[in-house]
Parts: structure tokens; sequence; C-alpha cells
């Protein structure tokens, strides 16, 4: 689950950006005593996630508004599904629709996303996580969908773990002296993982000992003689130009770890709709 205090300060800047004095055109056009019905109708196929970060907007706006789940996060949707009613101050409604869509949309298409590649290499143990590479000031929901849709979490931010990148290790000097200096100042609850680019860099690596290596933009070949020098010594990570149509591929080689930063870089949201009633429910 994600943190609240975190949800609704995203949450109350979103309203404030898309709502930062009035509806004009609400505000308008509806009396304060009308009500509706609505219900939000998925257009396409996918994963639900993010279904009470849509209700916390509504909420926020008008405490006695009603939001009545019918889908889950995680469930999979077909098109034409309701996912949730909701009833109240038409006004309300109103104002919280294009917010609560945009944030359910992008996380239902990360999750719908994500479980593709998870569903793609199921016959094997290797574990499909995300980056770094998300929407700024969304990371925490954009990483909760990625645990939505089966896939796991690489660090969150910068002070989650040591991970010395290829710009690290030549600030510093080289490999052996960037694990070393690392190794003296590091809290002993952190882990260090180190990108390599050749077989050379692994062997260097592992000479000095580190919790991850992550093979940055290896060929499968490559990769593949990675795994049997490194002998499950080190965690192995492969990263770089993953995509949906070579990570089986990957995954049968025997890497632990397969980081994908398209689940949140360059997600195409769901198609979800909030569509009211005509009267009737």
């Amino acid at each position: 689950m994600y943190n609240q205090f975190l949800v609704e300060k995203i949450i109350k800047n979103a309203l404030i950006e898309d709502m930062n004095d009035k509806d004009l055109t609400t505000d308008l056009l509806i009396e304060d005593d009308l009500y509706s019905t609505a219900y939000m109708i998925a257009k396409e196929e996918g994963v639900l996630a993010g279904i009470l970060v849509a209700k916390k907007v509504f909420t926020m706006l008008d405490t006695d508004i009603s939001f009545e789940i019918l889908k889950e996060d995680g469930s999979i949707l077909k098109k034409g599904e309701k996912i949730v009613k909701i009833k109240g101050k038409t006004k309300s409604i109103l104002k919280g629709e294009r917010t609560a869509l945009n944030l359910l949309q992008r996380m239902s298409g990360i999750a719908s996303l994500t479980n593709k590649y998870v569903d793609t290499i199921k016959e094997y143990p290797t574990r499909i996580v995300d980056t770094r590479k998300t929407t700024p000031n969304l990371r925490i929901l954009e990483k909760y969908a990625v645990s939505i849709g089966g896939g796991y979490n690489h660090r969150f931010n910068l002070s989650d773990a040591v991970m010395i990148k290829d710009n690290h290790i030549k600030a510093v000097g080289g490999i052996k002296e960037a694990i070393q200096k690392a190794k003296r100042n590091i809290p002993h609850t952190a882990k260090i993982e180190i990108e390599v680019t050749s077989l050379e860099e692994l062997k260097e690596a592992l000479d000095e000992g580190v919790d991850i290596i992550m093979l940055d933009n290896m060929d499968l070949l490559t990769m593949e003689k990675a795994v049997k020098i490194n002998n499950k010594q080190s965690i192995l990570e492969a990263s770089g130009n993953i995509t949906i149509e070579r990570v089986k591929e990957i995954a049968a080689i025997g890497v632990d770890i397969i980081s994908v930063g398209a689940l949140t870089h360059s997600v195409k949201a769901m198609d979800i709709s909030l569509l009211f009633t005509d009267g009737g429910e």
C-alpha cells in the first residue's frame, strides 16, 4: 500500500492545478442542490490500479459523496465494464472528474503494461522491476501501479541504496575505487549495486564483492556468459532497451531481475470514462 499523506498531497496539488480558483463552467451552469449518479466505465481491456486514489479525489472535494467500488485494484477489466458508481452533488462530481480519471487512467495503464511483461515471463523466476524513470511527483503512485500489475519496485529514490553507475565510476576513477569507497562509508543496512557494460567489468565487480550487478545494454550472448561467470555470487539485473518482444529470451538466460523503464516513462494511459446516467441507475 502507499503512504496516504503523500497521496493526499499529490491529489491536492493536482486539484489546485486544475482549479486554482473555481470551475467557471460548472459554477455558472450547475445549481448547488442538483444531484447526479455517474459510473466510471472501462473503454478497453486492462488491469485496474488506483481506485482508492480516485475515490480520495472526490471525497477530498465533498465528504458526502458516495463512491461505490464495483471493481478492486488488480481486477482484469473487460471493455464496457463498470468500475465504480458515484452519487452526490453534480458540482462535486464534475469538479473531480478529470483529476480522478487522469490518475486512474495512468495508473491502470502502468499496471496493464506491467502485467503483460510479467505474463510473458511467467514460466521463469525472474522478476520484472521498475526504475526511477517516473513522472515527477507521481512516483509513489506509479510504483504502486507496477506492484498491482505483478511487478516489483526497484529503489524508490536515491536514499534507498548505493547504485554506482557509469558516471559515478568515471568520476571516482574506476570500478574498484568506487566499490571500495562505498564500502568504507555505507550504512550497514544498505546494499551496493553497480552497473557494468562488459565481462571484464563484471569480473572486477565480482572481485570486490557487491550485492547486485546491473548488466547494462548487453547482448544476449554476453549476458549468457555473465550469468555463468557470476555463478549466483551476486544478484544479476538486466537493464537497457528491454522490450516486450525480447524480455522472454532475456529471462531464459537466467538473470534474477529485469528492469524496464518503459513501464512508467512511456506508458499509454488506459481508456476509462466517467458517464452520467439519464436519471436511472
